[in-house]
């Protein structure tokens, strides 16, 4: 019963099962749950928040990784990626254990699906390569498309040099409509870069949110 139920809901906890347990008119305590769990190979750790993915945003990463399996780690050096996120300034920081076999931290049932929200936050445009972090700039305002440009012009070309990016580096960023628009990509095209927007939102705002893990403090 005890397994059971931890494979079906890992954040089961050792109180929960206590109870579970004693209704079923068995007395055990937490430290024989606990050892007996240990045993079977699970710990207790906290649960891995990630940002909550839409069967679209599942279905094109999978694509996307399918499509690029083999390619070679040179492929990926050349690949200057960034994105824009929300960064929650206050917000609930609770963490949540859950029991699971090593290896096992991404399994959806031991992630804590997250959105970008909570009380205050700032918005951060951002880009990183194989090779380390590049510029960082806060947005303020409603960013449109002139914005967007005004960011590259001040931010892009800075990143790339700092992170000593490759002749025929890419620059990576999803079809926002700012991104995908007439004047950008005009934009883009005298500056003579590059440009992939192959990657789903999710996926790419995804690596942005790693890199900028320290951000957050």
């Amino acid at each position: 019963m005890i397994m059971r139920t931890v494979r079906n809901q890992p954040r089961t906890t050792r109180e929960d099962l206590v109870n579970d347990l004693k209704a079923a008119v068995t007395i055990v305590t937490k430290k024989t749950i606990g050892n007996t769990l240990r045993r079977e190979g699970l710990k207790s750790c906290s649960a891995r928040k990630v940002p909550l993915l839409k069967k679209a945003h599942i279905h094109t990463r999978l694509k996307f990784a399918n499509e690029h399996l083999n390619d070679s780690e040179d492929n990926w050096v050349k690949v200057l990626w960034s994105d824009e996120t929300k960064m929650e300034l206050f917000g609930i920081n609770s963490t949540r254990c859950v029991w699971r076999r090593r290896n096992a931290a991404y399994d959806p049932k031991n992630t804590i699906p997250t959105v970008k929200h909570g009380g205050g936050n700032i918005m951060l445009w951002g880009g990183f390569s194989a090779k380390g972090t590049g510029q960082l700039h806060r947005i303020k305002g409603t960013m449109d498309g002139a914005m967007y440009r005004q960011i590259l012009g001040e931010n892009l070309l800075l990143s790339a040099r700092a992170l000593k990016m490759c002749r025929g580096w890419v620059f990576q960023h999803d079809n926002d409509p700012k991104h995908m628009a007439k004047a950008t990509k005009e934009w883009l095209k005298k500056k003579l870069l590059c440009v992939s927007t192959s990657m789903c939102t999710s996926m790419s705002l995804r690596c942005v949110l790693f890199s900028m893990a320290d951000v957050r403090g």
